[in-house]
């Protein structure tokens, strides 16, 4: 078992003033840095109902933690959530060819988020998310540190070459696991991250993790 949290440096975050687009109330938000550091341009944060106003929205913010731009989106969200680009487009890269090429969102990507963020319900499943293998975050609900150690966790493993690791469970000091699994998504490799509640046996979490797993890879 491993305590990811154990001499865990210290995580930084920025204050980023959100303005909604409906009704213009603002608030400032705490955004890990990280996120924003590794996006190649844009990064899009899902903004739910009651952290700046009662407004559901998006805000695109630049690599200087600038807001770019608003847009209005017609579904609730139960946490924020981050998107590596902009609108509906995710992006991510992968190796055909000996060139790295783009890979450009279709469709069954937009299916796939909208899968991951059903199976979070805030009592079992806490938070997910979906992340290349350099640990950059194409999509993420996951609490703000979870995400941010998730981050550093991956990042480790490619640098130690630890790829070919399939699944690995993390349990933090209050208990909540983190479970992730490599697999293949139109032929590239991603990681899929769950965390669940304390209460969750890691067994029943790797069940979980694998029947979501099987749902994303029917969609292929």
């Amino acid at each position: 078992m491993i305590d990811a949290n154990k001499a865990a440096p210290q995580v930084e975050f920025k204050e980023v003033r959100i303005v909604c687009p409906q009704c213009n109330k603002r608030n400032e938000l705490t955004i890990p840095s990280k996120i924003i550091n590794q996006s190649k341009q844009l990064t899009t944060v899902s903004i739910p109902s009651g952290l700046v106003c009662d407004h559901t929205f998006q805000a695109f913010i630049d690599k200087n933690f600038k807001v770019r731009g608003y847009q209005k989106i017609d579904y609730e969200l139960s946490k924020m959530e981050f998107f590596e680009g902009s609108g509906e487009a995710l992006e991510g890269n992968h190796k055909k060819g000996g060139e790295l090429s783009t890979l450009t969102t279709l469709p069954m990507f937009q299916e796939i988020i909208a899968l991951l963020r059903s199976t979070v319900d805030d009592k079992e499943i806490l938070g997910s998310g979906l992340f290349t293998l350099e640990g950059n975050v194409i999509y993420s609900s996951l609490p703000h540190m979870t995400l941010s150690n998730t981050i550093r966790e991956f990042e480790s493993r490619d640098k130690n070459k630890l790829s070919n690791i399939r699944r690995m469970l993390l349990e933090l000091d209050d208990e909540q696991k983190v479970c992730s699994q490599y697999m293949h998504i139109l032929g590239v490799k991603f990681i899929l991250v769950l965390l669940f509640n304390s209460d969750i046996r890691l067994g029943m979490g790797i069940v979980l993790m694998s029947n979501l797993a099987k749902k994303i890879e029917e969609l292929n």
